[in-house]
């Protein structure tokens, strides 16, 4: 997927914004004193430009958000929608983002500090020598459940068949429980009910391509 990766300024802007939290490691177990609540933690790891995870902390505002993306430049775009919700009065104090690799969450999140994962279009990393770059890598499942509870969920939505036969085939390999999964999203009402469009998922659709979709629990 194409990503924007050189806005100058980017990265002073990512520091100076209140919607971004730049020391994300000395919140390791203590993430109640950034929201000022104990609420259920739920994790998008790469947001893009923050559409869905934005409306998923709409919807439900008895929920902590936090949004991980790698890219500063994709990032800014998200601080400027968050602020434009704010400036239109929204309630905006449900969500938080992170600059980050996916890689570091053992860093920032404790053991049984996470609800909910959220894996939205990943960057497929198509050669075999990248595979455990994947988001479903076996390394990276192992890593998510080691940060949550029994009963937690990972949702896991991409267009690449290829990356989603792949995914399926580590989730049955995996300790997690293959609770559900799909290669037509949109033909599946009881899956689709409360789905919340990203960006890429919406110019995907409207070409005629499939999403495919799967469901982990702990």
């Amino acid at each position: 997927m194409a990503r924007l990766r050189n806005i100058p300024g980017s990265r002073d802007r990512i520091s100076e914004s209140g919607f971004c939290i730049n020391e994300p490691e000395q919140y390791k177990g203590r993430w109640k004193e950034v929201f000022g609540n104990n609420r259920p933690i739920h994790v998008e790891i790469g947001m893009g430009k923050g559409r869905f995870i934005m409306e998923q902390a709409k919807r439900n505002p008895d929920i902590n958000y936090i949004g991980i993306e790698m890219y500063s430049s994709v990032l800014v775009r998200a601080i400027e929608k968050a602020e434009e919700r704010e400036a239109e009065g929204q309630d905006v104090s449900n969500f938080r983002f992170i600059r980050m690799n996916a890689e570091e969450l053992g860093n920032v999140f404790e053991k049984g500090e996470l609800c909910r994962i959220y894996l939205n279009f990943s960057d497929p990393w198509p050669k075999d020598r990248h595979a455990k770059r994947r988001l479903t890598s076996d390394r990276f499942l192992e890593l998510y459940y080691g940060l949550m509870d029994d009963g937690t969920v990972i949702e896991f939505k991409t267009d690449n068949k290829e990356l989603f036969d792949y995914s399926v085939g580590t989730a049955k390999e995996s300790k997690w429980k293959l609770m559900a999964y799909t290669y037509d999203l949109y033909s599946e009402p009881d899956m689709l009910d409360g789905n919340v469009a990203t960006e890429y998922e919406e110019k995907f659709t409207a070409k005629g391509n499939r999403i495919c979709k799967m469901i982990l629990e702990k």
